[in-house]
């Protein structure tokens, strides 16, 4: 598979494992378990599948995200609620989620259960060496409804993606915040309010870094990409890929264009029934 196709098969589908973060079922799941809304419950929702972890760990695996707004919430969030409890919670949210953005007649479908099976044979694709955050979830039973297995399976799948985005962003040379001011500075993916609000970096840290990056020639002073930095950028995309297409060997071509097929419909319901909130996407 060409890893330039394969990272264009997972960004599409990334929109059926990424309305779980806005939804407010998932949300509404995870406060009734005494979690606090907002980044308490993503941050436990997330992580739960590591198990007790500190901030750290966390911070670690999530990278682009103040170590500091972790360890606000993290352990904390485990003498509220524990591990198994968010897991659960998350995945009864995510099922209501599904259920109101999709319908409950494409729940039933047969289209969607061929989607569960294909995106899941993709995720046996993965692999667990130097993917933390991947191997947590992937040791989570799968669930037995069609509509959680192909959320489960893109979840590992994005997971399993992240992890090598991460080590590619560290062979760059890219802390966690300089890979957020300077994938924002690409035009594409959250506006910098909603990556500062939501990764919980104050605006004169987001500064220093913009600072940083132009003395390295990647940023302009205007907070724009050099050259360098879209090369740099560009080969850390390509990295990713490289280290992302497991899945979709194992998967193959025919049925990775069947996969798309598939969800195409799935994620143009989600988009439509509103699962992002305006604004927060450049």
């Amino acid at each position: 598979m060409d890893p330039r196709i394969a990272g264009r098969t997972a960004r599409s589908l990334e929109p059926l494992h990424a309305l779980g973060y806005f939804a407010p079922e998932v949300e509404s799941a995870l406060t009734s378990i005494g979690l606090r809304a907002g980044r308490m419950a993503y941050f436990a929702s997330r992580a739960a599948p590591m198990g007790r972890v500190g901030g750290g760990t966390v911070a670690a695996t999530f990278y682009v995200f103040n170590p500091s707004l972790v360890e606000h919430f993290v352990p904390a969030c485990w003498e509220v609620a524990g591990p198994e409890e968010a897991t659960a919670a998350r995945y009864r949210g995510i099922s209501a989620a599904y259920e109101r953005l999709l319908g409950s007649d494409a729940l039933d479908s047969p289209e969607v259960a061929e989607a569960a099976e294909l995106a899941r044979t993709a995720a046996e694709g993965c692999t667990v060496a130097g993917r933390p955050l991947y191997a947590a979830h992937a040791d989570l039973a799968w669930p037995t409804e069609p509509h959680l297995v192909l959320f489960h399976a893109l979840t590992l799948i994005r997971e399993h993606r992240g992890d090598g985005h991460t080590a590619a962003l560290l062979s760059g040379g890219l802390s966690g915040l300089e890979a957020q001011v300077s994938h924002v500075a690409t035009g594409r993916g959250l506006t910098v309010p909603a990556a500062q609000a939501t990764r919980g970096w104050l605006p004169e840290q987001w500064g220093e870094a913009a600072g940083e990056l132009a003395a390295r020639g990647l940023m302009t002073t205007e907070g724009g990409l050099t050259e360098d930095g879209r090369s740099l950028r560009s080969s850390v995309e390509r990295a990713t890929e490289a280290l992302a297409v497991g899945p979709w060997d194992t998967l193959g071509e025919s049925r990775t264009a069947r996969l798309q097929e598939l969800c195409r419909p799935l994620v143009a319901r989600a988009l439509a029934g509103g699962a992002f909130p305006d604004g927060i996407f450049a």
